[in-house]
């Protein structure tokens, strides 16, 4: 008996002490943060165009087509150590910007000062030869492409002593939060980390619900919506119908909405129209990972077809409002950080 407690004794000893995140409902005043800074840090990644792209043989996401050097920044809690590891987020951008910028600091600085590490991946500027304007961004930059460094961030992560890789939560904005939802699913998962890790939960801020999946299967993460109650690129029906799918898949899904919040509450911009409305755009991802316009059955296997295909959902489309709402970033931070604090809990 006394052997066996002694045992044990001497394992946790030698096991790292996972630090308990101290996220609180009111979050830090950024201004008041500035000993903490980002870290400049590149993560081998690649960049297959859709799922069906995926090699066979590919190992991870890190081998799943052309290789790609993505660029993010690490922000780590001042107590973070192989004795003392730390939950993280990994944060994907929309497309109005990359993510070393104010916004993503931002969060970076107010996570890490909570005991919360942040990755914030800048997908499109690690890719600015496929293009730099929101067009060219949105043609030849894809969904596929942002999962693909969010995975191959979470095994980037994994590899860090001072993680605790078990607890990792993927968050996405726009753009990004479609990455985020494509994320789940297991099909997505198995071809990008068949070994594992997996996101312990997915946060989607103002995200387009343009995409089913035709398999529904997840990996049974939890995942929190976040949208804004005035946002023109939202149709509730279709976020319904994803959601349905979700839960039906395996995951647990919590929708908040903000009354006459619109996109990019939490960025810096005032109230302005800008960009192109998505909301009429419709797609399937099938088993075998095409990728299909439902309204013309466009396949979009090619830049040029992907184009068309948004080209022709856009049409006629007036330009969908943003603005700052700092009393709506105040909720929002509250409730991400609510579910934060349960997924790293658990």
């Amino acid at each position: 008996m006394r052997s066996t407690i002694r045992a044990l004794l001497v394992a946790a000893a030698l096991c790292p002490l996972a630090a308990r995140a101290q996220i609180r409902d009111v979050w830090p005043d950024p201004a008041t943060l500035g000993a903490i800074v980002g870290q400049p840090v590149t993560i081998a990644s690649s960049s297959p165009f859709a799922p069906r792209d995926i090699p066979a043989g590919a190992h991870d996401a890190r081998d799943a087509g052309p290789a790609t050097s993505a660029a993010a920044q690490l922000y780590l809690p001042a107590d973070a150590s192989a004795a003392h590891t730390v939950p993280a987020v990994i944060l994907l951008q929309g497309p109005a910007g990359p993510p070393q910028g104010p916004f993503s600091a931002k969060y970076g600085k107010q996570l890490a000062a909570m005991g919360v590490a942040v990755l914030a991946i800048d997908s499109f500027g690690s890719r600015k030869e496929l293009g730099t304007s929101l067009v060219d961004r949105v043609t030849h930059i894809t969904e596929t492409m942002f999962v693909t460094d969010a995975y191959a961030g979470l095994l980037w992560l994994a590899d860090r002593p001072e993680i605790d890789a078990r607890r990792v939560v993927l968050a996405g904005f726009n753009y990004g939060g479609m990455a985020t939802i494509y994320a789940m699913y297991d099909q997505v998962a198995r071809t990008m980390a068949p070994k594992g890790p997996r996101f312990a939960g997915h946060v989607a801020y103002y995200t387009p619900c343009i995409a089913r999946f035709e398999n529904h299967r997840t990996t049974g993460a939890p995942l929190l919506m976040l949208e804004g109650g005035a946002d023109e690129l939202i149709r509730p029906e279709r976020c319904e119908e994803i959601v349905h799918d979700l839960r039906e898949g395996g995951s647990q899904v919590s929708m908040i909405g903000y009354p006459g919040a619109v996109q990019q509450w939490d960025g810096a911009l005032e109230r302005q129209t800008r960009g192109r409305n998505l909301s009429g755009c419709s797609y399937l991802v099938t088993r075998d990972g095409e990728i299909v316009d439902q309204r013309s059955d466009l396949t979009l296997s090619s830049p040029f077809r992907r184009k068309m295909s948004l080209a022709l959902c856009t049409a006629g489309a007036d330009p969908y409002p943003i603005g700052r709402d700092d009393a709506v970033r105040a909720r929002s931070n509250r409730d991400f950080g609510a579910f934060l604090r349960r997924v790293f809990a658990e």
